[in-house]
């Protein structure tokens, strides 16, 4: 009997292998019945065995052991069962235990038929493994596709619900710090409200800015004409003043007019001095440098101290590439996720321009932004 005949023929001690199994794994929630232990377990099989009918080339099935099985575009069982089990609680491993699960009871009980007389097809054994394995990986694929959505989908909804009890809280501690009748004590506090707000503030915007690059094309921006000079200028000033024992240089050659999204350069600006202040040696000054040519605008921070490690730099505006166990456990959670450098990249991107950055022992760490002064197409 053929491993595909047999499946068929055997399709209700299979299944009921895989409910017995998956009825095991501990899950939040309520327990779950027949049907929702077995979901798509049936179809999956269904689909198992007709893969295993299906003549395949030597092509195909090379091609097919690289990951690359052909797709018609349509949502297969192993993926639709991939969210089922997300919602019902199940962790991805726990789910991927299910496969393993599957595969030992196919085989299993097809080795009691083999050693009753059947023959060996050795094909069918090498063809239901690459199945089974095509499967799992449709359903890992479908898994992290769902819990990448419902993250973004719960960062802007987050953001958006955030943002509104934060200005409550921004503007009503900007009043009691500018009155004159309310006490030293009182005034230090609710400046002391005043920074904390504004940087939880700072924080949400740039959760939602993660989420639009996610989740669309990238962080909009809309040019103006404007002097890049007096606003660099200005958040220089900002950021003394939030970080009063630093020391921030500001050196320029001269004014830098040009078609800029204004709020969103001063992101980058203060995104990339705040880095540089938090992360280098507070006994050296951190040196911003804004010059011009005549197509860009070139915007830099140099800060002294430890330079960046080796395995971060790579990956320094990619806050979930530097996102590992490895990471945590060398530089500390302290270290953040660097959103503010993603978000700097992401914004020198919108304005079809690169950010780069060099980082040794000898020289310290010096970020780099060149953006053009009008969009490609009108130059």
């Amino acid at each position: 009997m053929r491993l595909s005949d047999f499946i068929t023929t055997n399709l209700e001690p299979i299944l009921q292998d895989w409910e017995d199994f998956a009825r095991t794994i501990e899950t939040p929630g309520a327990p779950l019945d027949s049907e929702a232990l077995r979901d798509h377990a049936e179809q999956m099989l269904h689909a198992i065995v007709l893969d295993l009918r299906t003549k395949q080339s030597a092509e195909e099935h090379l091609a097919k052991a690289h990951g690359n099985a052909p797709s018609d575009g349509s949502e297969t069982p192993a993926e639709t069962h991939a969210v089922t089990r997300l919602m019902a609680g199940f962790t991805i491993d726990q789910m991927a235990s299910e496969y393993r699960a599957l595969r030992a009871s196919v085989l299993s009980q097809w080795s009691k038929q083999i050693k009753a007389g059947t023959s060996l097809a050795v094909d069918d054994m090498t063809r239901f493994h690459e199945a089974i394995d095509q499967a799992l990986a449709e359903s890992i694929a479908s898994y992290s596709r769902a819990v990448e959505a419902s993250r973004n989908i719960f960062l802007g909804i987050l953001g958006h619900d955030l943002r509104t009890p934060l200005g409550a809280i921004l503007l009503g501690a900007d009043v009691l710090r500018r009155s004159e009748n309310i006490g030293t004590k009182a005034t230090k506090i609710s400046s002391q409200i005043y920074t904390s707000v504004k940087r939880a503030s700072q924080i949400v915007s740039d959760l939602l800015d993660l989420t639009r690059c996610q989740m669309g094309p990238g962080i909009p921006v809309k040019r103006e004409s404007l002097d890049l000079l007096p606003l660099c200028e200005r958040i220089v000033d900002e950021l003394r003043a939030f970080y009063p024992d630093a020391k921030i240089l500001f050196q320029t050659k001269t004014t830098c007019n040009g078609e800029f999204d204004g709020a969103r350069m001063e992101q980058v600006v203060s995104n990339l001095v705040s880095n540089a202040v938090q992360h280098g040696d507070n006994q050296q000054p951190v040196t911003v440098t804004l010059d011009a040519s005549d197509d860009n605008v070139m915007f830099s921070v140099h800060n002294s101290g430890e330079p960046i490690p080796d395995d971060v730099l790579p990956f320094i505006f990619n806050p979930m590439g530097r996102f590992s166990q490895h990471s945590i456990i060398d530089h500390g959670p302290s270290e953040g996720l660097g959103l503010g450098l993603f978000i700097a990249s992401e914004i020198v991107t919108s304005h079809s321009g690169v950010i780069e950055v060099i980082s040794n022992p000898e020289n310290g760490t010096t970020f780099v932004v060149t953006v053009p002064k009008r969009y490609p197409d009108e130059q």
